[in-house]
């Protein structure tokens, strides 16, 4: 009788760049001779890895709980190991092993090698498959670890370190094979995808890279996740104006806009900086969509800063808008400098009062876009209607399209959309 392989679950929490480290993961595994699923909700499982997010202290919390509850499992023989890895395992290794001894193994940042041998197997870092934890039609690619800036909020470069850029060589094998396997949407990552190529020799490479990937066949659209303000690479908007195959969406956090609070935040900018970059995205890219996020309750940031920033929004129209509450983190500069003395319910007023004035922007945007056909990549299907995005869209975080027909779609096709109605943040379309 044959031996039932053991199952490994791989609960992936924190952003994107996680998600690329679990996915490569789970294909060595599979190689390896291993069951493996990703975020199985049931207890069906012989080994848990956890990839941990620390960046602010409700990420860390939801990585505690989810531990927590593993320990559960395994002090009811439903489990055999548990795995501990990524950022919060990184950043407080010895606290974790003093207060949660039922974790076997704590493995610190995405390292293959050491969390193959948990499994007694050996990795290959140059096999660039994964086992997707989506439809598969969309792929994140990591094209660079750590982060160089230094803004005084920011915990990351503590447990991330430098900015150290991917090879492009390497880059394009990945990306070539990723088209093989079927994506034809690719999304570009990185803690700073403006600062690509920077610590090779002082130049800005991001554009360069684009345009390689953009001639790799089966890819059809190519989207940028994370582009700092501050040593923008304005070729890039050539780049982006120019290629049919890169999304006319800017991701750009831009965190505040008050000069005193971004001074306090160790941006590197001003207001005028931000404004006039704006402005050229706007006029280079006729039609891109800009997404951002703020940050609000910073140190500094008093009424009359927020009342600035509040204004700035309203002004701008951002497409995409995200907001966090300031979080103060240990060992950043903030902690050091300043007294963490916004009270949480004003700093959470303040995010609600940005929300609500960015859901009628919204709305009213999407109201315009109402009678026009738009290119649709079908995500997935629900009921009796299918769901998409267009190139302004970025999976799981913006604007979907909600589209009637009487064909079956499949995920990773595209198809044009009439729209024909909108809410706050969706379309209604049909197919056409």
């Amino acid at each position: 009788m044959a031996k039932i392989a053991k199952k490994i679950n791989i609960i992936t929490l924190g952003c994107s760049k996680n998600l690329v480290d679990s996915e490569q993961f789970a294909s060595q595994a599979v190689i390896a001779g291993y069951q493996v699923v990703h975020n199985s909700q049931n207890s069906d499982f012989d080994i848990a890895f956890v990839n941990t997010c620390g960046f602010i202290n409700d990420a860390k919390e939801e990585s505690i709980n989810t531990i927590l509850e593993l320990v559960d499992l395994k002090n009811n023989k439903k489990l055999e190991k548990i795995v501990v890895f990524g950022c919060l395992a990184e950043r407080y290794t010895d606290e974790l092993k003093a207060e949660i001894p039922e974790v076997d193994v704590f493995a610190g940042n995405y390292d293959l090698q050491k969390l193959m041998e948990t499994i007694e197997s050996d990795g290959d870092e140059k096999n660039y498959d994964r086992i997707f934890d989506s439809a598969g039609h969309y792929a994140y690619l990591k094209i660079a670890e750590g982060c160089n800036r230094s803004c005084a909020f920011c915990a990351i470069p503590l447990f991330k370190g430098k900015f150290v850029s991917r090879d492009m060589s390497e880059i394009i094998k990945e990306a070539e094979f990723l088209a093989a396997k079927g994506v034809k949407e690719l999304i570009l990552i990185a803690q700073d995808l403006s600062f690509y190529g920077y610590d090779f020799d002082k130049q800005l490479l991001l554009p360069e890279l684009v345009e390689k990937l953009s001639l790799i066949d089966g890819i059809e659209w190519i989207r940028l996740h994370y582009l700092y303000p501050f040593m923008f690479p304005e070729r890039l908007l050539d780049v982006i104006a120019g290629n049919p195959k890169v999304c006319k969406y800017i991701d750009i956090p831009l965190q505040h806009i008050s000069d005193k609070v971004l001074k306090a935040m160790n941006r590197g900018g001003t207001k005028h900086e931000t404004i006039a970059l704006l402005d050229k995205i706007r006029l280079q890219i006729p039609g891109a969509v800009i997404r951002t996020t703020m940050l609000v309750g910073h140190p500094g940031e008093g009424e009359a800063e927020f009342e600035e920033l509040l204004e700035f929004v309203k002004e701008q129209k951002f497409d995409r808008l995200g907001v966090f509450t300031y979080s103060e983190e240990e060992g950043t500069r903030a902690a050091a400098n300043f007294e963490d003395s916004i009270p949480q319910e004003i700093k959470d007023e303040r995010a609600q009062i940005l929300m609500d004035v960015q859901r009628d922007i919204s709305a009213e945007l999407n109201v315009a876009r109402t009678g026009k056909i738009f290119k649709v990549i079908i995500d997935r299907k629900e009921l009796d209607y299918f769901v998409g995005r267009t190139e302004y869209d970025s999976v799981e975080v913006d604007n979907e399209v909600i589209i009637t027909t009487k064909e079956e779609l499949q995920p990773g096709s595209f198809c044009n959309v009439k729209i024909n109605s909108s809410g706050d943040y969706e379309l209604f379309g049909e197919k056409i």
